[in-house]
């Protein structure tokens, strides 16, 4: 089987995940045949409404140097997609959450805390924020190939042998707060749209205040709490729209107190302080990340907990640690299952639409022909009274009208079956402009793949939208003429009924 190539010297392997921007998967760099060494190729459609590769790009090559960054080796076009390739990382911190029963102990929270913090340090020396902190986005380094042995893990190698190094990635929504010759500040603002996830955001994002340093630490805090407590006051809120929900969110963790997270003291309190410190920082402040480290190093000296490398994950099945094979993948690299269910509400509407369609179409079908009759009773009672018409001009009369109603039949059932087909076609374009997210071919590589019917939808909407104005158009454009072809057909009737009368009159 011939090898599907991107950027040269990369070639394609199995997808290992999806989501709203793009698609994943597994890759090999060809140019080292010894080493096999794997990386993620990434997807997106280029005409996407929200494009972000280029920008994550940008920031792995800022970050290049940063201990727990993934190396970017290659960005550019593919067909209708943008491409990334980067180091092949393992399963999220979320899966690993999931995978442990949505639960972990201090100890490995306070070692993921230390990691986490320094990630994020390092960002800001960087001049960047993250702006997205969720647990989707730590990975570990090692991971398990889809075509190898499940048993056998690999690690990445920029990780140094550290199989639970975390790394952060999607840098999508990452952005510059100061200038990096300079170190000038960006300025304070407000009636920002919002950037991140509502369940671990800051308060201050929440309430559309531009986003600093302080931003990314407060969104740990929540994800430290998320460890620790299994979930968090504000999930679950109900709200009659998205936005109303958001405030809502937003006015919960603005309520409650740090102190009030710590599950009647079964947490440590220096989390509450960490929540408290990041809370007070100013827009522009350094934070003191030493003084946060250390919070998370008092939890564990308090509580007698040794750095020994050893994580909750580890002890899952039956000591064995995390295995592809036998616990699902929820998450990895932050995209979503790989074989998502697959969403048949546009589809479903789409044939909604066109049953309707179909009813209307029927409707006025029943009505034209119904007036057809109208007239046809009414010339036939005419010719009644004017016995003296001439038989032949009569017969010729009522020739003429059934001609005329077959005529009528026919146009309008062409005029249905007409509207079916724009139906059919409109319906069908946006399945299939959906479905061509997903379509290898589609993407530039050489061999074709068969879609698996998974849709990527945020891609491609200004597609649907584009194949939705034609038919639209034609469709409108088609009932008038088909109105104007109705109003012909009844002057011709009348016409021809006074007309008859009118030889009736004077043949008499």
């Amino acid at each position: 089987m011939r090898q599907h190539i991107v950027g040269i010297h990369y070639a394609l392997g199995p997808k290992i995940g999806e989501g709203s921007f793009g698609v994943i998967f597994e890759g090999e760099n060809l140019l080292n045949k010894d080493a096999r060494e794997p990386v993620a190729i990434k997807f997106e459609p280029r005409n996407s409404d929200a494009p972000q590769l280029r920008d994550e790009f940008r920031a792995y090559r800022i970050l290049n140097d940063c201990r727990g960054i993934p190396h970017a080796y290659y960005y550019g076009q593919e067909g209708m997609h943008n491409v990334l390739v980067i180091d092949l990382l393992g399963p999220s911190l979320e899966d690993l959450f999931e995978w442990c029963g949505r639960r972990f102990s201090v100890k490995t929270t306070c070692l993921l805390a230390r990691q986490m913090i320094d990630r994020v340090r390092e960002i800001h020396e960087h001049d960047l924020i993250y702006r997205d902190i969720k647990p989707d986005n730590f990975l570990i380094a090692q991971f398990q190939l889809n075509s190898a042995d499940p048993r056998t893990k690999q690690i990445a190698a920029s990780a140094n042998g550290d199989p639970n190094l975390i790394y952060m990635v999607d840098f999508g929504m990452a952005k510059q707060y100061r200038d990096p010759r300079t170190k000038q500040h960006i300025p304070y603002r407000e009636r920002k749209s919002l950037s991140g996830t509502a369940r671990y955001m800051s308060i201050n994002t929440h309430f559309g205040r531009e986003q600093s340093r302080r931003d990314d630490l407060e969104s740990l805090g929540h994800v430290f709490f998320y460890f620790l407590r299994g979930s968090l006051p504000w999930q679950g809120l109900k709200a009659a729209n998205n936005k109303l929900k958001y405030e809502k969110i937003g006015l919960t963790k603005q309520k409650l107190d740090p102190s009030d997270l710590l599950m009647n003291g079964t947490i440590p309190p220096q989390f509450a302080t960490y929540l408290k410190y990041v809370r007070a920082l100013k827009f522009e402040e350094e934070p003191d990340y030493k003084y946060l480290i250390g919070l998370i190093e008092d939890v564990m000296d308090c509580m007698g907990i040794i750095d020994d490398g050893h994580y909750d994950w580890m002890d899952l099945n039956n000591g064995d640690g995390w295995n592809i094979a036998v616990n699902k993948r929820a998450n990895l690299h932050g995209y979503g299952n790989p074989t998502p269910r697959q969403n048949n509400s546009n589809a479903n509407n789409g044939n909604r639409r066109k049953d309707t369609a179909n009813n209307n179409n029927r409707h006025h079908a029943t009505t034209d022909n119904n007036d057809t009759a109208k007239l046809n009773r009414i010339s036939s009672s005419s010719r009644t009274r004017l016995n003296n018409m001439d038989n032949s001009r009569s017969h010729s009369n009522s020739h003429n009208n059934s001609s005329q109603d077959l005529l009528r039949g026919d146009h309008d059932y062409n005029n249905y079956s007409s509207n079916n087909r724009h139906q059919y076609t409109r319906h069908h374009t946006q399945n299939a402009g959906a479905a061509g997210a997903n379509h290898y071919d589609s993407m530039g590589t050489r061999n074709y793949i068969p879609n698996n019917g998974n849709a990527n939808h945020n891609g491609h909407r200004q597609y649907d939208r584009d194949n939705f104005t034609s038919p639209r158009d034609s469709f409108a454009s088609y009932d008038q003429r088909d109105g104007d072809h109705d109003s012909d057909d009844e002057r011709g009737c009348l016409a021809r009924f006074f007309s008859s009368l009118c030889c009736c009159c004077c043949c008499c």
